[in-house]
C-alpha cells in the first residue's frame, strides 16, 4: 500500500467483497459479518492479503461456480465503489482507485 487512502480503500474493497463472497457461498448473519471482516482485516496483514486465493478456494470448496475473471471483475467493481464510498477530497482517493485498477488490468 502507497498511502493511507489506499489501504483504507482496499479495506473496504475488502469488506464488500467478503459480503458478496459470503451471499454466494450461502453464509447469513454474523457468520457473513465474520467472513467479511476476516477478509478486510486481512489487507493489513501481508501474510493473509491474497483475498482473490482466500475467495477462489472458499468457492472451489463450497462448490460455487465462479470463474477467475468473474472474481476478477467484482473485485475492481467494488474497489471503484469504495472509492466512491469515501470522502473524495482533492482526488486523492479517486487517482488512488485509477491507479489500483490500471494496475489489475495491466496484471493479467
Amino acid at each position: 500500500m502507497t498511502s493511507l487512502d489506499e489501504l483504507k480503500m482496499m479495506i473496504r474493497r475488502n469488506k464488500l467483497l467478503g459480503m458478496w463472497a459470503a451471499e454466494k457461498l450461502g453464509i447469513t448473519g454474523a457468520e457473513a459479518d465474520a467472513y467479511s471482516e476476516a477478509l478486510a482485516v486481512g489487507t493489513i496483514d501481508a501474510e493473509q492479503n491474497d483475498v482473490f486465493n482466500k475467495i477462489r478456494k472458499d468457492f472451489d470448496l463450497a462448490g460455487v461456480v465462479q470463474t477467475d475473471e468473474q472474481i476478477l471483475s467484482i473485485m475492481n467493481e467494488l474497489l471503484l465503489q469504495a472509492a466512491n464510498q469515501m470522502q473524495v477530497t482533492g482526488g486523492g482517493v479517486a487517482d488512488a482507485a485509477a491507479i489500483l485498477l490500471a494496475r489489475n488490468l495491466t496484471s493479467r
